[in-house]
């Protein structure tokens, strides 16, 4: 008999795929120049100091152009990682790296007279000032302040000390103006929103220390030019009668009153934009609001939607409450940050290395 054949067993492999070849990493320094500016310019102050700049020579040097430093936005909301730093300090550096071309700049829940008038003295061609929430900046330093922006352009102000004086100022010291937005919600956790209707908190700041306070040109003891308690239409005034090139206007919350908008349109013939929401002080059934509809562009009313508005307000017990006002304005340095350093000082990268660990 012959040998049994052996029977074989087929088994199935899937057929091997090819290998790819692994990804190229990409180096970041051979992004163009232009590119990576683009880049680190929309990185925040603190970003820049923090980090970029340490990342090569190549962005540091970058970083260290005047040219990146046009605009500087200190946006923080006063209670994220952002206050574990000193920002006054930030900020003046970031002032020392624009070289004096700071054009654009954003100030939020922390500041005060001295950094404001440090900022307006190193840059004199700024064409936009945003302030949010610096209580500490007082009606006196904004007027000094103001006697140096003769560029301005556009200002924002959110919920921060004002008086009348000041704004004349503003509107006298600044004849290129031609946006404004005055934002405070009707009321808030202390009573009269942003002290729209009480001076108090400012004169406790100034009125000892400055001898500006006791000059006629304040006005006289029933609130020529300081907003008296029930001044409704003083901020109005002001505007209209300082402010006549506006060709924006924005009055969130603000308590004028028929006769203070109507003396705005009156004196401001190249109003464009009015925004009036929250302003429950005013009554638009009539030929005012009339005359409103067919002169003004973009018209928003008292009782329009605030969905776009960019701080949120909330009824409370004591009227509209806004959540930017949660931050204390006495906590804007919880920790004894000291010293300052100039760009030429061999300790000024490590002022930006403010760890956790540090504080303690």
């Amino acid at each position: 008999m012959g040998k049994k054949r052996n029977k074989k067993t087929f088994v199935w492999r899937p057929k091997p795929k090819p290998r790819t070849p692994p990804a190229e990493m990409r180096n970041w320094l051979d992004l163009p120049r232009d590119v990576t500016v683009s880049i680190l310019s929309r990185l925040r102050p603190i970003e820049i100091l923090e980090s970029a700049q340490m990342v090569c020579m190549a962005w540091r040097i970058i970083c260290k152009d005047p040219l990146m430093w046009r605009t500087i936005d200190m946006a923080n909301d006063g209670e994220d990682d952002d206050m574990f730093y000193n920002l006054d300090a930030v900020c003046r550096h970031a002032v020392d790296r624009s070289s004096g071309r700071l054009v654009d700049i954003n100030i939020e829940h922390f500041g005060d007279d001295d950094l404001l008038e440090y900022i307006t003295d190193s840059c004199g061609g700024i064409r936009r000032l945003r302030l949010v929430g610096c209580y500490r900046i007082s009606r006196v330093g904004l007027g000094k302040a103001a006697s140096k922006l003769t560029l301005l352009e556009e200002l924002e102000i959110y919920e921060c000390n004002l008086s009348r004086t000041s704004l004349e100022m503003v509107g006298r010291s600044c004849p290129l103006l031609k946006s404004f937005k005055l934002n405070r919600p009707e009321f808030s956790d202390y009573g009269i929103s942003g002290f729209a209707g009480y001076d108090g908190f400012d004169d406790w700041n100034d009125d000892e220390n400055s001898d500006e306070s006791n000059d006629d040109e304040n006005g006289d003891e029933n609130g020529g030019s300081v907003i008296d308690s029930f001044g409704k239409d003083d901020e109005a005034l002001a505007i209209a009668g300082t402010m006549n090139g506006l060709h924006h206007l924005q009055l969130f919350g603000n308590w004028l009153t028929n006769d203070g908008l109507r003396k705005i349109l009156d004196c401001c013939p190249h109003l464009e934009s009015l925004d009036l929401r929250h302003c429950f002080n005013l009554d638009l059934k009539g030929a005012l609001g009339k005359r409103c509809a067919e002169r003004i562009k973009q018209l928003c009313l008292p009782n329009d939607s605030i969905d776009d508005y960019e701080f949120r307000t909330a009824p409370c017990d004591y009227g509209f409450y806004n959540d930017s006002e949660d931050f204390d304005c006495d906590d804007d340095y919880p920790y004894n940050f000291n010293g300052y350093y100039s760009d030429d000082s061999d300790f000024y990268d490590d002022f930006t290395k403010i760890r956790f660990f540090d504080l303690f």
